[in-house]
């Protein structure tokens, strides 16, 4: 069982995933102009607290993610009026076929290993003038997690990620600090990037 899956089914209790997702969507919201056309992937939607908040103002939401558990506590809060299409797959590996006007993400990109593949990858899954918002950690000094399994980076460094997401092919790429996540040893900021193909 993956790290995620032991975590799915106390996830939406935590303060700091839920207010965070919020924070995140609202940010996303203030800065792209959604509307009821738009097909979204929410990338590494885990119980769909990004997702959901932004599927309000989309046409369809289709959450990704390499958790089953999570995936299972997703649908568990699907309704008729309000849902999420669930993917189980790592998208890296096996891409998503369809085109899609976006793609959102929060706090997901830090367990990416090959971030650059990534962009190429999704960069190739947008429509034309489709947007990535992407929201994670700056950078930090590795005691974000108490257990850093599955943590490939310790947030990012702005200059040096803008420069591989122009590198895959984007463009207007804009990087701002949106949140601060307070702990009792130190705060860490989150940052949202937003790039259009």
């Amino acid at each position: 069982m993956s790290h995620f899956d032991t975590r799915a089914k106390n996830w939406d209790k935590g303060n700091t995933q839920v207010a965070g997702a919020k924070v995140i969507a609202d940010a996303i919201q203030a800065k792209i102009t959604l509307n009821d056309t738009m097909e979204i992937i929410d990338f590494g939607t885990g119980t769909g607290l990004l997702g959901f908040n932004i599927a309000t103002s989309v046409k369809q939401v289709h959450g990704v993610d390499t958790s089953r558990k999570m995936l299972e506590k997703l649908k568990e809060k699907n309704s008729a009026s309000l849902h999420i299409i669930p993917y189980h797959q790592d998208i890296l590996e096996e891409p998503l076929t369809e085109k899609f006007d976006g793609l959102v993400s929060s706090m997901t990109l830090h367990h990416i290993e090959n971030v650059r593949l990534f962009f190429q990858t999704v960069y190739k899954t947008l429509t034309e003038n489709g947007f990535v918002a992407i929201a994670d950690l700056e950078q930090e000094d590795g005691t974000f997690h108490s257990d850093n399994t599955g943590v490939f980076h310790y947030g990012f460094e702005k200059e040096a990620l803008i420069k591989v997401v122009q590198e895959c092919g984007f463009n207007h790429v804009s990087f701002e600090n949106i949140n601060t996540i307070k702990k009792t040893h130190r705060n860490f900021g989150v940052f949202l990037l937003i790039a259009y193909k």
